[in-house]
């Protein structure tokens, strides 16, 4: 599918009161889970939006959940790990996928048996098992050829993840916060995991939040949240927020 502005094309719109300062510009990443072929997509058009503009301190955030349900987990952190070294600077979120996964290679069965069910049947293929020596092994047989098969460069980059970062007028999380309590009192479980108490809560977080986690049509637009996993393993669509100043603009594959 050819990479499109998502939104009817939109390539500003004002903010419903958030802003960054001045001279900056932040892209940020929904979840791609294991969908290489998106991710390299996105990043083109981040690249080509952000060079048809003026000159400006350009930061790429990832919002998360790199890992499980697509095809290609491994090549999207070695794309990232890559990517993270090049010129544009980035910030990386933890996810409640990578989160488990982590737990997983370090050899927690429980967490193995888990990530499974969430999807990390395609992670673990994709680091070089193959089906018949995943259908063969049990848990503690795969834990150990799992912990043999990632990089420890990997492991080290997934674990080096943040829990938050905040902008100006925006908070960018993975899942959300806990509404009523202080941003360095959330528990990073919520941020990572929490689910209705968050997307329905109608009053103000006191910071604009940018998350995923939470799978919608489109860009979940909301006075007080913008949620923009699109669901991209399994509807194609990778998407990504851009703000500059007062404005704000999407873009997606």
């Amino acid at each position: 599918m050819p990479v499109q502005r998502l939104l009817d094309l939109v390539r500003k719109r004002p903010s419903a009161g958030g802003s960054i300062p001045d001279g900056r510009r932040v892209y940020a990443v929904g979840d791609i889970h294991g969908r290489l072929d998106l991710l390299d997509a996105l990043l083109a058009e981040i690249e080509s939006d952000n060079a048809s503009r003026g000159p400006a301190d350009t930061l790429v955030i990832f919002l998360g959940d790199l890992v499980d349900r697509g095809p290609d987990s491994r090549g999207v952190v070695e794309r990232l790990i890559a990517y993270s070294k090049g010129p544009a600077p980035t910030r990386f979120l933890m996810g409640n996928h990578e989160e488990v996964f982590l737990r997983a290679v370090g050899g927690d069965l429980k967490a193995l048996k888990f990530l499974i069910r969430i999807g990390g049947r395609a992670t673990i293929l994709s680091y070089g098992i193959d089906e018949a020596e995943y259908r063969s092994l049990d848990y503690d047989g795969l834990a150990a050829a799992l912990r043999a098969r990632v990089p420890s460069e990997h492991v080290a980059f997934l674990s080096a993840f943040e829990e938050w970062i905040e902008m100006g007028d925006y908070l960018f999380v993975h899942a959300g916060v806990r509404p009523g309590v202080d941003l360095a009192e959330q528990r990073g479980s919520d941020l990572r995991w929490i689910r209705d108490d968050f997307l329905l809560h109608r009053d103000s977080f006191g910071k604009l939040v940018v998350h995923g986690h939470s799978i919608t049509k489109d860009v979940d637009l909301r006075s007080n949240r913008i949620g923009i996993d699109t669901g991209a393993y399994e509807s194609g669509k990778l998407t990504a927020i851009a703000l500059e100043g007062a404005e704000r603009w999407f873009l997606s594959t």
